[in-house]
């Protein structure tokens, strides 16, 4: 399973890079406005330190809008995929960017029925939104199974990005399910490798090593 970044930080992208295990970027308006910068020269700064895909979000709602907006963020890098709203309208866009070569995460993703349609309208991505689910009572990581399952049964290259990512367990069980890739956010991807018994294995290691060259140094 690929593993993504959910950031438009500059500083979290490139520690997760140096990890060695950062596979591309989701970012969305929200992510963008909080690094208080013009969208496209921070899209570009992030394509330059990670060379998987980066997506980045169309804000018109309607078809001829998204492609509009589209054209100039798929010009920025050529791994910038446009990310679209799981509405007719997002369809409709998806299919014609496809048709240009541009490829599409279609996001807002809270059906089967939507995945399954932008799967046949041409997107290279869908997200769906697993903490969203969990918020109003409903098992986020069910979409995720079913929409697998689907895509299995009609052999759909359409790649499933699990997102809304809230903790490690979302994580564990997107690679148990076999989605093709988890985007996290940064505070979720360093608690990935936290573990108590990890800790107090180096602690004891140190400790014992310490105490036998004490001994040979008396």
């Amino acid at each position: 399973m690929k593993l993504f970044i959910d950031t438009a930080n500059i500083d979290e992208i490139k520690k997760a890079h140096s990890y060695g295990v950062l596979d591309g970027v989701t970012t969305n308006p929200t992510l963008l406005s909080k690094e208080k910068n013009d969208p496209v020269s921070q899209l570009k700064k992030i394509c330059e330190v990670v060379k998987g895909p980066v997506s980045a979000e169309v804000m018109s709602q309607h078809a001829e809008g998204m492609v509009k907006e589209a054209k100039p963020l798929a010009e920025i890098s050529p791994n910038i995929v446009i990310k679209i709203p799981c509405t007719i309208e997002g369809l409709m866009a998806a299919k014609e960017l496809t048709s240009l070569g541009v490829k599409t995460n279609l996001t807002l993703c809270f059906s089967s029925s939507q995945a399954l349609l932008v799967a046949k309208a041409g997107a290279a991505f869908v997200s769906p939104f697993v903490g969203r689910l969990d918020d109003i009572s409903t098992e986020g990581m069910d979409l995720v199974s079913d929409i697998k399952l689907i895509y299995s049964n009609y052999s759909i290259s359409t790649e499933i990005i699990v997102a809304s990512i809230r903790h490690p367990i979302h994580f564990l069980e997107s690679a148990r399910i076999g989605a093709d890739i988890a985007t996290v956010p940064f505070s979720v991807i360093e608690k990935l490798m936290k573990h108590p018994l990890t800790d107090i294995g180096i602690k004891r290691f140190v400790d014992d090593w310490d105490r036998l060259n004490k001994e040979l140094n008396n």
